[in-house]
Parts: structure tokens; sequence; C-alpha cells
């Protein structure tokens, strides 16, 4: 078992000549998945890394880029404007992911849905990625696929400029937003993340809201004491390092950035009374520096600890789906022009059939399901 794909930032383009056939075959791939599988079996299909890297690399884009999340993304939501297969996507990369409230608005009218509750989750699942789990990754792609039913789906993605990483967030109907919310992570797996929405972050969420009820003053006065600490000047208050551990975990804290609080957040969680961690991470002014900052004061000054496990996903490899028609870096061999007609000519074929005709193609997947790739072609691109 391994990652996906390491999803290294890649600059570039896709050619006009590969994304006309990719926009062919991404739509004739979206018809037959919800034809099998109907519009939550698509959603929880493209919640699901290794059948979202498998429709990405089949439809030839690099297998281990970080435009394999924001190119195949972009082109499986236009192909859902074009058609009306029950299902919808909002949003995109950069300034694209800032139109997805709105987009939400038309897609939840266009459904006859309160538009609301998925307005707020698209606010919330960001708010995760970028505050409550922290590994060094900004958000820059968020795109959220809503179909007539309600169910809703989210693939989002971080950059790490200094590393020249991505990571994706894959997201699924989810119930809970703060306890191990995620349908799956994918990319690198670090030493360690500062995870707030683990099941492990229980007692740390209470302790949490408590703290935030204080003065924001008295917050102040701890994370100033422990930062001279790490000066190492003499704290002013009652705590002092115990064990070389803790000396250790500021410098994990100060990997991840600065920590400064903003007064105002912790103002507004006074004043409103903040009783919920969903609550209490839509705050107005609540960034990732804020909650750097409560951490350290929890940690420090009253024992109680956040998970520092990172929540990325295993999961089995699909680069063999690269070997249907090639792959636009030319991993593991260039697009092969003839094969990808070919294939847009047969499932335009397969669309138009009877259900039993479309049956008799599922038997051809037991001739590939156990085939495995010659390992020396994989190759980084």
């Amino acid at each position: 078992m391994r990652n996906v794909a390491d999803l290294p930032l890649h600059g570039g383009h896709v050619p006009p000549w590969l994304a006309q056939r990719m926009r062919k075959l991404t739509r004739l791939v979206l018809i037959l998945a919800v034809e099998e599988y109907g519009t939550k079996g698509l959603l929880e299909r493209l919640s699901d890394p290794v059948w979202f890297q498998a429709f990405n690399n089949l439809i030839g884009m690099d297998w281990d880029s970080s435009g394999s999340t924001t190119v195949t993304a972009g082109i499986i939501k236009d192909a859902l404007w074009r058609e009306e297969l029950g299902v919808k996507a909002a949003g995109g990369k950069g300034k694209k992911s800032r139109m997805t409230p709105e987009e939400l608005k038309t897609i939840a009218e266009l459904y006859e849905l309160d538009p609301e509750p998925y307005v707020r989750t698209s606010r919330l699942v960001a708010k995760v990625d970028t505050v409550a789990l922290q590994t060094g990754y900004q958000l820059y792609h968020h795109v959220f696929f809503l179909d007539e039913e309600g169910n809703w789906a989210v693939i989002q993605q971080g950059m790490n400029e200094r590393e020249r990483m991505a990571r994706r967030f894959h997201w699924f109907d989810a119930e809970t937003f703060t306890l191990d919310p995620h349908k799956a992570i994918a990319g690198l797996r670090r030493e360690f993340a500062l995870n707030t929405v683990s099941k492990d972050a229980r007692e740390y969420q209470k302790t949490l809201l408590d703290i935030v009820q204080e003065k924001p003053a008295k917050i102040e006065r701890e994370l100033e004491s422990l930062k001279a600490m790490a000066r190492g000047y003499r704290p002013l208050v009652y705590y002092r390092p115990r064990e070389p551990w803790e000396k250790d975990l500021l410098k994990r804290y100060e990997s991840l950035g600065r920590f400064e609080l903003n007064r105002k957040a912790l103002e507004f969680a006074k004043e409103l009374s903040i009783s919920n961690y969903e609550e209490f991470l839509l705050l107005k002014g609540l960034g990732p520096s804020t909650l750097r900052a409560l951490s350290l004061v929890l940690e420090l000054v009253y024992d109680v600890h956040p998970s520092w496990r990172d929540p990325v996903t295993h999961s089995p490899d699909p680069f063999k789906f690269t070997y249907a028609v090639g792959g636009k870096d030319r991993v593991p061999f260039p697009i092969d022009k003839p094969a990808y007609d070919e294939l847009i000519s047969f499932l335009e074929e397969l669309v138009s059939k009877h259900p039993e005709e479309k049956a008799l193609v599922r038997n051809v997947t037991k001739i590939t399901k156990n085939w495995k790739f010659p390992e020396g072609e994989k190759r980084a691109t």
C-alpha cells in the first residue's frame, strides 16, 4: 500500500488537441458513471482519491502532478454544466474558488434546495483544511459538487511553496466537521501535523472553548510569557518548562509559522458565547496563526493537547490507468491519439446502448483487474 501520488507543483498547460479529447472522454465517463451508480454514487467516487486519480490518469493528465487535481476537477465541472446529469459543481482554482458561494446559490435554485447549508459547508471545510488541520499547505483550489438530492462532495488542494508540493483533501456528506471528518487526504505524510479535528482532540476542543470565554488580555499575557521563554528569558507567569519535549514542542509550533492572536476574533468568541467547535472555526478573523497561539497556550500552560497525527490516507496505486491512452508528460508513453479517438468512439456508442448490452462490458474489467504495471515504467514527471 502507498500514497496515490506525490503531487509536486507543476507549471505548464494542456495543449488544445489534448484538452479537446479530455472533455469528450470526461463527458462520456460521467454519463456512464451516473447511469451505473446514480449521482450520489458519482460523488462518492469523486471523493475517493484512488478513483479520482484513476480518472485523471485515464484522460491522460500527469499522473503525479498538482495539475491532476486542478485540471481534472475543472474539466469535470465544465462537463457537468454542459450535461444535465443531476449534479453540478462550483468553485475552482484561485479566483474561481471565491465564486463558490454564488455558484452554489445558482445550483441550489436549479435543484430547489436551500443554499445556506451548502454555503456554510463550503466555508467550513475550507476553514478546517486551512486552520484546524495545519501541515504547511495553503489552500488555492476548492471545488464543491452538489446533486439534486442534496448530496455533496468537496475536492480542495493546498500547496507548500517552500517544498514545491501539493496536498489534496476529499470530503463527502460529512456528518461531523470536527472529528476525523475527511473522506480521504492524498499527498506525502509528514512527521507531524497540528490536527485539532482528530477524534483524539475531543478534550482539546472542549478546553479551547472554555479558554476563549476568558478575557483576551489574560490569554495574551500567557502567550507573551511563553514567547519570552522561547527566546530564553524567564517566564513572568507560573509556567516553567518541565521536560525537554516541551522545548521541542515550541520548535514544532515555530516550524508551522508565527503564532499571533487576533484579539478581535477572541472578543467575538467571548461576546457570542461560542459553544461548539464548528462555530468557533467559522469566526471572522480566526486564522492559522491564532489557532497555533491558542494551541500553544493549551499545551504548555493547561497541559491539554491536540493530535499531532497527520491523517494522510494510504491507498492502492491507480497508475495502471495511465496505460489507457498514455500521459501528457509522456509517462508511461506519449498520448496515443488513434487509441484515444477509438476509445471515445467506443464509449459514444456504448452510451447509446441498452442497459443489458452495457452489462456485457463489465466483463472486460476482469481482464485487467489483477494486471500489474512494470514498476520501472513509473517515473517522476
